[in-house]
């Protein structure tokens, strides 16, 4: 019997996915209230929605080096160049969790060939 428990137990965990940190870097976008957004060179991922999905860790988000490093669009809102090391869902394109970053100058985001114009 506790050789079926042990095997039950390999079976289950062999099923669970993984949750590898990952280093993401571009444009970290907050356009307005609670809605927060990264893009990189891979895709636009999806880090809170106002009145529905938040990321675990929105405590972790660097704030901008300066007021210099963050363009504002809308009021208070706008955007600026960080790194985020992050948990995705890859599926849904969403930071499932924020464990830390680092807040970058704009000229690293407007001179990487790799990310796309802000918008």
């Amino acid at each position: 019997m506790q050789k079926i428990g042990w095997l039950t137990l390999a079976l289950i965990s062999a099923t669970l996915p993984a949750t590898a940190t990952e280093l993401r870097c571009g444009w970290l976008k907050n356009p307005t209230p609670a809605n927060w957004l990264l893009t990189d060179r891979d895709a636009t991922w999806t880090i809170g929605a106002q009145g529905g999905y938040q990321a675990q860790g929105m405590e972790n988000i660097p704030t901008a080096l300066s007021a210099e490093q963050f363009v504002r669009t809308n009021g208070y809102y706008g955007y600026s160049c960080a790194c985020l090391e992050v948990v995705t869902d890859s599926e849904r394109q969403r930071i499932v969790r924020i464990e830390g970053g680092e807040a970058l100058e704009l000229s690293v985001c407007r001179t990487d060939p790799d990310l796309p114009a802000v918008r």
